[in-house]
């Protein structure tokens, strides 16, 4: 099975698909608009439903978003996914990552032994905050980092406005002149994630836009990344 612990292997699981849906996650690449790191989310956590539906494990989902939790049971059968499926269909990516206050009800949802998909571009401090109080408190946490391919390999050239689209915070820059700065600061802060993820006890992976949407699945649950 998939979805198993290690010490528990007889033991039924409930898979939460915990999604962030703030505004950071719909950014796309210029090259392929319709097709946004929230998309690509939704449809690796249908993935995950479709998995946990075909061995007989219940899931459910919460979608993170200020203001409100867009929050489903976990709940068995086929009329899941079909309302999975609804829900996804209706989540735009809007504000900024819930505070504390917003997040409450999630600790009365989500079981001690409990598996948890975080799905997010881990921008936030809050979302990580989150994850590594879930890990601590016991859920198996599985991380999955969804990047853009410009923020990979930030192809600008020319001049550009950079916009954060949670804090409104621009920059305007000559792209060639930022690219060697901006990706060695990049890497700098996957590794300083990835550590941190690692100390936590938390198994992650990154996404990219460009990848095979199974990718962060092959990672977790099969026999590693297949070739790029």
């Amino acid at each position: 099975k998939f979805f198993v612990r290690e010490a528990e292997e007889e033991s039924p699981v409930s898979v939460w698909i915990l999604i962030d849906a703030s505004a950071s996650m719909g950014q796309a690449d210029r090259s392929a608009p319709d097709w946004s790191r929230l998309d690509a989310a939704k449809l690796l956590g249908l993935c995950i439903a479709e998995l946990a539906q075909m061995q007989g494990d219940r899931f459910g989902w919460i979608a993170l978003q200020s203001g409100a939790l867009g929050l489903a049971e976990p709940r068995g059968g086929r009329a899941q996914i079909d309302r999975l499926q609804i829900d996804f269909a209706r989540l735009q990516a809007a504000g900024t990552f819930p505070d504390a206050g917003t997040l409450a009800p999630l600790w009365e949802r989500i079981g001690a032994h409990d598996l948890v998909v975080f799905l997010s571009d881990c921008f936030d401090e809050g979302g990580i905050a989150l994850i590594e109080r879930l890990a601590k408190a016991g859920r198996e946490v599985l991380a999955v980092q969804m990047l853009t391919v410009e923020e990979r390999d930030f192809p600008f050239d020319g001049g550009y406005r950079f916009l954060d689209q949670e804090s409104g915070d621009a920059l305007i820059g000559d792209g060639k002149a930022l690219r060697e700065t901006y990706l060695g600061r990049f890497a700098a802060a996957r590794a300083s994630l990835d550590a941190r993820l690692d100390n936590a006890g938390i198994r992650h992976t990154v996404y990219v836009l460009d990848e095979a949407i199974d990718r962060p699945l092959q990672v977790f649950f099969g026999r590693g990344a297949p070739p790029a």
